[in-house]
């Protein structure tokens, strides 16, 4: 390792000495023993006993003059043969929809699993109920099932298909409990099912926080100090023994669910209330906010072979949870001595606790001493599991599925290199930087304050040879509206510094670049380590440097290069000496300096190495590869957030794949370590890098590329789409992006649609209130409002009086010529039909039809679809093939697009009206929906028109006739964000999807909404409270539909329950009125278990103004207290209509527990 890395961390506290200088810490290489056989005498002492039949082989084999590691494959020293497993079918548990916490990461481990088993002939049998994702394909599993994840369906599926193996650590948290519930319920040992890898014992000593603590006491390894309990009053009794501020822990939970802080007893009482909810036993231990926060993945096999792969550092010290906090690998800021001694003690935990496979161990760190202690570990693939392996280049997942099959780590080969063991320690030349995103604007009342709980949907990786570069490269892959390290406006500045929120590092920036703050004193608020301040520094103080000269020309070669080591991008150096972009490109290329493209080997570059995984750095001089493919660059979807998740990562997946089998070499840019995409052997050449007009013209140039794709990414790729082609002249395959941008401009989106005769609500363009006024009474309310600014973070919304109108438009957001609004027409009680469609130069090849059940109103990827539709007539069908027809023509469309359209009831009588209000011209979300459920895969077909090659001729999919309907739901994550409303508008909310299948609606959505994270069904017998809008005959329907199945009804109001009791059929209903407190969430609490409250229906008009409305207050804490909130009045009514129908359940296997391949008649895609 770099001997200047080890001065630069021992002299780490004269850092003023040192901060001009830009040491990277580089990852130490440690060699493993292999231990063969384990010996355990009597007294417990491990003796390691050593064969050397490796070594002997070794030394028979031909001597080589340097280390090649082709001729050491070859004298058979690795024996890749040698597998203890004789399973043939293995069960795999899905992690089901992405939510906040258990997101892409583990569709990526989960793929990874199924890579391996494919690999050894070993039979794969699947269930996870996410359509969207890449792992629900026949490409990866032999079999799917659409299920969700619980113990009864997973049994019923178990007993059908008699696996001999099963995999438990690969499904995130859900999969972990699912395991342990097996085994707890003996289903495991009645069907003779074998777990592969972690044994149960393991997972639950991991996940029990009682059990943990003993077991790690064993071993002498210190915990932070911390009592387990189950009810209030033996917490408020805990924190009096560890003594405050204290922290709350639930046991098995994901992403800190559950957990938070408290420095006294009226704080504690609220969080534990509810923590309780949530998980049976919580933990309550002595906080140690302020220490440096530390990870080790660590492997181990069946054998005691044991390596740590990577640790990584949190630039938040400990309070925020790590999925909530930037992160640093390897780490920076650690002495040789700190590191090896946590790296002893993960593998000292892993050995003693027994696990088989990988695991990742948390630390705290004192940060001017040698004290740590163990904060969790989890004996599963984790979300820092997915960003290590992308980090060293090491596949965590794969060889983890290849252990539980009963490999040791020596006979595997490195799978990345192909020349080395599995064996061995990644080293690292470059510093990898992640950070998390958020979406918290989105929400109305939400707390922004990051802490023990995560709230982040997505996250970054960048990677960099310097400090600086990776932590810039990373903020402007979190949202392109970034340039680099900048500020922001604060209220408290010193407030967000102490006290972290989403938007910390806008603070950091903020005091260090406009309010001059030292680093001291940020490090005094913040108590981020002085080191990545001093690195921040020098970003600062470039950034100063450029302004100072304010001018392009004043800028000289040594400055553009200084700036580029930094990490700056030409936007951010354009925006410090008031130029454009292309103006900076143009003066960097003038100066020769373009960025050089280096290997992610495992190795350090000390081995020779053949590998695809690439990243590009201003910090080198050579290239590490050629470039003679002239590949076609594929743009990934870059980070995940709330509207462009994992379905736009199989689109872009599945490109890749029909290229390759076109013969075609394929180029990936993307920089989501939670993807597939971003898997070395997914495309030809991989690049982890940003998806700007900078760089992928830096790639596109570089590599001679002959062609790029846009349209399955999503937006991103869209937005530069224009520029890429017009000022980069690149060449962009399928629809031009001119037309893209007739399709983007509400204007020009109009006209054409006007010109070819196809209908779209009233709407218009305004500049100032009075106007927005008179439009909004020409079409009367309600309407449909858009501002371009918008100050309170509520972009859409339906106006429904004047009042609203004006407290919108002159409140919330301002309107002005330079700010218009765009006002539609909006239509009440309508139906939304989304239309996925593929074209080849205007001719319509495929498309789907699929229906809401939700009315519209509610956004697309809010709302449930359902294909083949139930409830459109034969002539809607058509209409909708018609218009998607003209708009393939008029548009000259070749690839994906996707429209969405209203239909409405003629207020003149005759057909229903069809407008259609939306259309993208690239995949869209429901695109692996569609593909899956009729059989089609829409992006092969789209990639044969894109590149022109073997299209096939158009098919009408809609007129088949099906003897199946799926149902694809939203996965909402509103537990995590804490205050927000749970209330469904025109602005998306939901984190993930879901899809079932089933003969007909009812049995396809009573699956469907089954398969949603922590779904608990109210039970006959239950209580079910009842709120919201007593306008409509909705909540009486549900009434009719329960009521003889023996609930027990509740109402908040003498008003609900008057409507209740009249308006049901055959009034026999009786409502009982409740007390419900709207200001004391305790003893709300104690309302909801006094009348044992299983189920919520409520159905407000509106989404609530006050944090004291009573239905906000009873949709929030259905939320809280983890009871089925019900609050859109068609869902509510259908799967009402489910429950009567499907409970009692009856006895043996269910229908919908089929096979995808028999539900669509085989296996096409």
């Amino acid at each position: 390792m770099a001997f200047s890395g080890r001065i630069a961390r021992q002299l780490r506290h004269e850092a003023p000495r040192l901060s001009k200088q830009s040491t990277l810490q580089t990852a130490r290489r440690t060699f493993v023993l292999q231990r063969s056989t384990i010996l355990a005498p009597a007294n417990k002492a491990l003796r390691q006993v050593r064969n050397f039949t490796h070594t002997a082989k070794y030394a028979e084999a031909t001597p080589q003059l340097a280390p090649n590691a082709q001729a050491y494959l070859a004298s058979g020293a690795v024996d890749t043969s040698k597998k203890k497993n004789n399973v043939k079918k293995v069960l795999v548990i899905g992690s089901g929809g992405l939510a906040i916490g258990q997101a892409g990461e583990f569709d990526y481990s989960g793929s990874q699993a199924l890579k391996a088993l494919k690999e050894e002939g070993v039979q794969s049998i699947l269930i996870n109920p996410n359509i969207a994702t890449i792992q629900t394909a026949h490409v990866l599993a032999d079999e799917v099932y659409y299920l969700p994840v619980t113990v009864e369906y997973v049994r019923h599926v178990i007993e059908r298909e008699r696996p001999d193996g099963i995999f438990l650590s690969f499904g995130g948290q859900t999969a972990l409990n699912l395991g342990i519930q097996l085994d707890k319920m003996g289903i495991l040992e009645e069907f003779g099912v074998q777990v592969l890898g972690t044994s149960v014992k393991t997972l639950e000593t991991s996940e029990d926080r009682d059990m943990f603590a003993k077991a790690l006491k064993e071993i002498d390894i210190p915990i932070a100090e911390s009592i387990a309990v189950k009810s209030i009053d033996d917490a408020l009794a805990a924190a009096e023994t560890v003594g405050y501020p204290v922290i709350v822990r639930a046991a098995y939970a994901l992403g800190g669910l559950g957990s938070g802080f408290a420095d006294n007893a009226e704080e504690l009482r609220d969080l534990s209330a509810r923590s309780l909810t949530l998980s049976p036993q919580i933990l309550v231990e002595k906080s140690l906010k302020g220490w440096k926060e530390a990870e080790y993945e660590v492997v181990r096999d069946g054998n005691d072979n044991c390596i740590t792969v990577c640790n990584m550092e949190n630039f938040d010290p400990l309070g925020v949870h790590t999925g909530d906090s930037i992160v640093v690998s390897p780490s920076q800021t650690f002495s040789d001595e700190e590191y090896h001694m946590l790296r002893t003690a993960s593998i000292k935990i892993v050995r003693h606790l027994g696990v088989v496979g990988e695991c990742n161990v948390q630390y705290a760190l004192q940060p001017d001493g040698l004290d740590y202690r163990v904060i969790e570990v989890n004996a599963r693939l984790s979300r820092s599991s997915a960003l290590a392996s992308k980090a060293t280049g090491y596949p965590l997942a794969y060889t983890a599925a290849k252990i539980g099959l009963g490999y040791d780590l020596p006979d595997l080969v490195n799978a990345v290199t192909k020349t080395t063991t599995a064996n061995f320690e990644p080293s690292l030349d470059y510093v990898v930087t992640k950070i998390p995103r958020w979406d918290l604007a989105k929400f109305q009342n939400v707390n922004r304050s990051i802490g023990s709980s995560m709230k982040s949907v997505g996250e970054v990786m960048a990677i960099g040879r310097n400090f600086e570069e990776s932590f810039q490269k990373a903020i402007r892959q979190v949202d392109p509206k970034f340039h680099g390290l900048q500020g922001d406006h604060f209220e408290d500045l010193d407030d967000v510094l102490k006290n972290p929120t989403d938007r910390r590092w806008l603070a950091v920036g903020q005091a260090m670049l406009h309010e001059g703050y030292t680093v001291d004193r940020v490090h005094e608020l913040s108590k981020i380590d002085k080191w990545f301040l001093y690195k921040i520094q020098n970003i600062v103080d470039c950034t100063h440097e450029l302004e100072a000269i304010g001018s392009l020309f004043g800028v000289k070669k040594e400055l553009m290069l200084k700036a580029k080591k930094l990490g700056f991008g030409d936007r951010q150096i354009a925006k410090a000496v008031n130029c454009t972009e292309e103006e900076v490109r143009a003066r960097r290329k003038n100066f020769g300096i373009r960025p050089w493209v280096k290997k992610i080997d495992t190795l350090a570059a000390e081995f020779p190495a053949e590998t695809n995984y690439l990243y590009t750095t201003y910090n080198a001089s050579t290239h590490d590869v050629e470039f003679k493919d002239h590949g076609i660059l594929v743009l990934g979807s870059g980070v995940y957030r709330i509207g462009s998740s994992v379905e736009f990562d199989w689109c872009a997946v599945n490109t890749v794949n029909s290229l390759k089998d076109m013969g075609k070499k394929t180029v990936m840019i993307n920089y989501n370590p939670e993807t597939y995409s971003t898997d070395f052997d997914c495309p030809d050449r991989l690049y982890f890098e940003e998806l700007s007009y900078e760089r992928v013209m830096d790639i596109y140039e570089l590599e001679s590329a002959s062609g790029v794709v846009v349209s399955v990414g999503g937006q991103l790729p869209q937005n530069i789409a224009l520029k890429l082609q017009e000022t980069g002249k690149a060449k962009v395959l399928g629809t031009d992006p001119k037309d893209i941008d007739k399709a983007e401009d509400r204007q020009k989106f109009s006209k054409i649609l006007d010109s070819i005769d196809v209908d779209q609500p009233a709407w218009e363009e305004l500049t100032s209130y009075k106007d927005a006024q008179a439009f909004a009474e020409s079409v009367e309310y309600p309407v449909l409002v858009r501002p371009s600014y918008v100050l309170s973070g509520a972009a859409m919304t339906v106006i429904r009086t004047p009042e609203e109108l004006e407290e919108k438009l002159l409140a919330a957001s301002s309107v002005s010529p330079d700010h218009p609004v765009v006002i539609t027409k909006f239509i009440e009680g309508a139906k939304e039909i989304d239309v996925d469609g593929v074209a080849a130069k205007g001719k319509l090849l495929v498309h789907a039809v699929s229906e809401h059940i939700e009315q519209a109103g509610v956004h697309s990827g809010d709302a449930s679809l359902v294909l083949p539709p139930t409830d459109l007539s034969e002539s809607i069908l058509d209409r909708c093939k018609d218009i998607a027809e003209k708009v393939a023509k008029a548009w000259k469309i070749t690839g994906p697009f996707n429209m969405q359209i209203i239909c409405a009831e003629n207020p003149d009588g005759g057909e229903e009206m069809l407008k259609v209000i939306e259309c993208n011209l690239r995949a869209s979300r429901s695109f692996p929906f569609s593909s899956k459920v009729l059989g089609t895969n829409f992006i092969d077909v789209a990639t044969h028109a894109m590149v022109d090659k073997d299209v096939p001729d158009p098919v009408d999919l809609m007129k088949e006739k099906r003897d199946y309907v799926a149902v694809k739901v939203p996965q909402f994550s509103w537990t995590r964000l804490a205050g927000a409303d749970p209330y469904l508008g025109v602005e998306m909310a939901s984190t993930g999807e879901m899809a079932c299948f089933g003969k007909d609606l009812i049995e396809a959505y009573w699956t469907a909404m089954q398969s949603t994270m922590n779904f608990k069904m109210p039970e006959p017998g239950t209580g079910l409270l009842f709120g919201g809008d007593t306008q409509t005959t909705n909540l009486a329907k549900i009434v009719d539909y329960l009521n003889p199945l023996g609930y027990k009804f509740y109402a908040a109001s003498q008003e609900v329950k008057d409507h209740l009791e009249q308006s049901s059929k055959d009034g026999s209903v009786s409502v009982e009125v409740i007390e419900f407190p709207v200001k004391d969430k305790r003893a709300l609490r104690e309302v909801f278990e006094k009348y044992n409250l299983k189920g919520v229906f409520n159905l407000a008009k509106r989404r609530a103004s006050s944090m004291v409305d009573q239905d906000y207050v009873m949709r929030r804490n259905a939320v809280d207290f983890g009871v089925p909130l019900f609050m859109e009045p068609k869902t509510a009514v259908l799967f009402a209509q489910c429950m009567s129908e499907k409970l009692p359940r009856a006895h043996g296997i269910p229908p919908e527990v089929r096979r995808w391949s028999e539900f669509i008649g085989g296996k096409p895609l």
